[in-house]
């Protein structure tokens, strides 16, 4: 691919995003979740033929993915580097030169899923003392991490198959910026393990009508026993 045609790419999902209802939308399903076109004309505040041009054109810009059951199409981000993406791109929106406060919603910026993974204030301080422990390393000259045999035999213990991680097509273990913390939760298929493990296991519950997630008592356990992060120390509000 010539420079010319990777510019143009790069404009074309600039222009598919730079729209406020089809950015409301693309957040909307950062989540993981699929949703149809009614719920992302909802969601974004317009009409279902306004919301059939934008899908279109996310569509066109390899943004969203269609999958088709029955009578109902159903949406969903078409790659997790997409939500990364958002994510970055909410962060560096709300960058400026006064000092940081956030304005994140307490339970949304608490525990939240970025795509796949986990994010917000818990997955920051997971992601920390992951880095912290040792069970991650940074890898050398590269944007990204590897599991040492501590961590993968700690990783184990929680019900998360590293190898099976590796195995994966797509990126192992990366920082992903956080938009609400301003710094780095962890992305990759170990991420995604994860979280996948945390709400398998009732660690971690999701809200039905956003990307929330909540602990459960079971969860502050495993965090704190397992690994040494305090929902007290975050400011968690129990429910």
């Amino acid at each position: 691919m010539s420079e010319d045609s990777g510019n143009l790419d790069l404009v074309g999902i600039a222009g598919a995003i730079g729209e406020p209802a089809r950015a409301s939308m693309l957040c909307c399903l950062m989540d993981g979740r699929a949703r149809t076109a009614t719920e992302l004309a909802a969601a974004a505040g317009v009409g279902a033929s306004t919301a059939s041009s934008h899908l279109g054109k996310l569509k066109n810009a390899h943004l969203v993915q269609v999958l088709v059951q029955g009578k109902h199409h159903y949406y969903s981000l078409k790659d997790p580097r997409i939500a990364h993406m958002l994510e970055g791109m909410m962060a560096l929106s709300r960058t400026h030169s006064t000092p940081f406060v956030p304005t994140t919603p307490q339970r949304l910026r608490m525990a939240r899923s970025c795509y796949d993974h986990m994010a917000g204030t818990l997955g920051v301080a997971v992601h920390d003392k992951l880095l912290e422990d040792g069970w991650l390393a940074r890898i050398k000259g590269h944007d990204g991490y590897d599991v040492t045999d501590k961590g993968e035999s700690h990783l184990a213990k929680l019900g998360i198959d590293v190898a099976e991680a590796r195995r994966a097509r797509r990126q192992f273990a990366s920082p992903c910026l956080d938009w609400s913390e301003r710094r780095p939760h962890l992305g990759g298929a170990v991420g995604a393990a994860l979280l996948t493990a945390a709400l398998a296991k009732g660690w971690l519950l999701r809200d039905l009508d956003s990307r929330s997630l909540r602990v459960t008592r079971a969860g502050r356990r495993v965090f704190s026993a397992h690994l040494g992060v305090s929902m007290a120390t975050l400011g968690e509000a129990r429910g």
